[in-house]
């Protein structure tokens, strides 16, 4: 038996998707079938389409999604027949190294499926899953540890943000970097993921919480989730940063632009002793330099961050608890409600630098 959906199908490296129709197998053993009510348009989805991070082709992307289990494989336990659940594009593995070191994030077999095909083109052509999902489609099928049950209150279309954006925006600040009350907070970048690290470090405690784009046009969004002040990203930016800072920089700069350029602006900004982390995914040839000096003179952290060190399964309920309060605000983040057609555009809105969060509603 299978099941014939709609998706958004790409062909090649750089080739703009087209919707076909996607047959995907009933689920099997340890699997699960998911109906998706909404998914995340996120600049890694543009990453893998571009060539920056490996995809196989042809590909359905798309990784931050939310839905409904319809169907469930031979020995599902976890979740059931019309639950509602997020989508976890890095399930870990539980075993290897660094999940047994308390790193789930960094596990060695988090994208072992993205490798494989899991569903085929009506003419027979395997397709593969972006990071493992395949979300950008009416509904996908996946490893049951591959899903996360949505706490009870949230909308489960509103709620695909969660399963990227606002993890790793949420994550960076209070996983990788434990912002803490009183320290001073630079967010560069106001997409999704910025936006999410935005409202994480207001709820933190940082003072001031400074956000920086390169579009004026961004501010507005930005103050009503909580930014102190908002800084465009030109020439006055040191001046700017250290004169909200004491003279001193900021403590923390979190980097969610995926830019060697950046990365130096985010050290430069930052004070003596302060940490940059950096959340943004870059290319393998954009490279960063230092000078051994200031290396040792600075006395900064510069860390990288994936997926804000998150385990899914411990934080998705502390992240619900502040939804639920009114504390973070998914739907002010979505500035895009698209329907399956608009991926090619969303891309192009990222690539341009405009709005935050794309949202794919299905069936709306």
């Amino acid at each position: 038996m299978s099941t014939t959906v709609k998706a958004a199908v790409f062909s090649a490296l750089g080739a703009p998707p087209e919707i076909r129709d996607l047959v995907l197998p009933d689920p099997g053993p340890g699997q699960v079938r998911v109906r998706i009510a909404a998914a995340g348009v996120c600049h890694s989805d543009l990453s893998l389409s571009n060539g920056t991070l490996a995809q196989k082709w042809p590909a359905v992307l798309g990784h931050e999604g939310a839905g409904t289990v319809e169907a469930v494989g031979e020995g599902v336990t976890s979740v059931s027949p019309g639950q509602h659940v997020i989508l976890n594009w890095a399930p870990a593995c539980r075993a290897c190294w660094f999940c047994r070191n308390d790193e789930p994030h960094l596990c060695k077999h988090a994208l072992d499926r993205a490798a494989v095909p899991y569903a085929h083109l009506t003419d027979g052509t395997p397709v593969h899953p972006g990071l493992g999902c395949g979300a950008f489609a009416e509904a996908t099928v996946m490893d049951a540890d591959a899903v996360v049950p949505l706490p009870d209150g949230l909308d489960p279309a509103a709620a695909a943000v969660l399963g990227c954006a606002v993890l790793t925006g949420w994550g960076a600040v209070n996983n990788s970097a434990a912002v803490r009350a009183g320290q001073s907070a630079v967010i560069m970048g106001l997409g999704g993921v910025g936006l999410s690290a935005l409202q994480a470090a207001r709820l933190a405690g940082a003072d001031p919480v400074i956000a920086v784009d390169v579009s004026p046009a961004k501010e507005e969004l930005a103050r009503s989730l909580g930014a102190t002040e908002f800084l465009l990203a030109d020439e006055h930016l040191f001046k700017a940063v250290r004169a909200l800072t004491g003279g001193r920089g900021a403590d923390h700069v979190f980097e969610v632009v995926g830019s060697a350029k950046v990365v130096r602006t985010a050290w430069n900004i930052s004070r003596r002793g302060g940490t940059i982390t950096v959340v943004g995914v870059g290319s393998a040839h954009d490279e960063v330099t230092f000078n051994a000096l200031e290396l040792f003179h600075q006395a900064r952290t510069l860390r990288g961050c994936v997926y804000g060190s998150s385990d899914p399964a411990r934080d998705v309920p502390i992240v619900a608890e502040s939804v639920r309060s009114g504390d973070l605000k998914l739907a002010a983040m979505v500035t895009d409600e698209i329907p399956l057609e608009g991926v090619a555009a969303a891309f192009e809105r990222m690539s341009q630098g405009k709005g935050g969060r794309s949202l794919i509603r299905f069936g709306a």
